[in-house]
């Protein structure tokens, strides 16, 4: 496999994201969610932003979805306009191939044209991964909030992580 693509998420691609997300919801700790969501779910998750501002994006192999990334809000108040968090999901068949940095890469200088000036991430403390993938873009840990979250009965810290775009 090369490089994959990074293209701007469509609905025909909605299907092969959650069936990645929904994977990760109920087999890892990545996600607190407990429950897949439905397809009426996913429509609503991709129409809630201004995409020009906060982005869904794809990696693709021949058209075969890899993984995401996103951007949201990183709160609804407005003086938290110019902050947004992240979200990066990758296939289990993709990792380790560079998929996730080449989506991260391209989800950051995006919140930089759209003005972002801080892109945050929670990342589940045990999420190795991802917090090696976040700490090569850039970003930094700024806290460590403990016992915040639960999961497959587990008590979980969440790592802040920060970068300036």
């Amino acid at each position: 496999m090369g490089p994959p693509s990074i293209a701007d998420a469509d609905e025909s691609h909605l299907a092969a994201v959650f069936e990645i997300y929904n994977h990760e919801v109920l087999t890892s700790p990545s996600t607190f969610e407990t429950e897949p969501r439905t397809p009426q779910q996913q429509r609503e998750w991709f129409h809630a932003f201004d995409r020009s501002v906060y982005p869904v994006l794809v990696a693709l192999d021949v058209g075969r979805v890899l993984g995401w990334a996103r951007l949201q809000p990183w709160s609804p108040r407005p003086g938290y306009r110019r902050s947004a968090e992240d979200s990066v999901y990758i296939a289990e068949h993709a990792r380790g191939r560079g998929v996730g940095r080449a989506l991260l890469d391209e989800l950051l200088g995006r919140a930089r044209a759209a003005g972002i000036r801080s892109v945050i991430a929670r990342i589940n403390d045990d999420g190795g991964p991802s917090v090696r993938l976040h700490r090569a873009a850039g970003f930094r840990t700024v806290g460590i909030l403990e016992a915040v979250g639960e999961k497959f009965g587990r008590v979980l810290d969440v790592r802040i992580m920060q970068a300036s775009v």
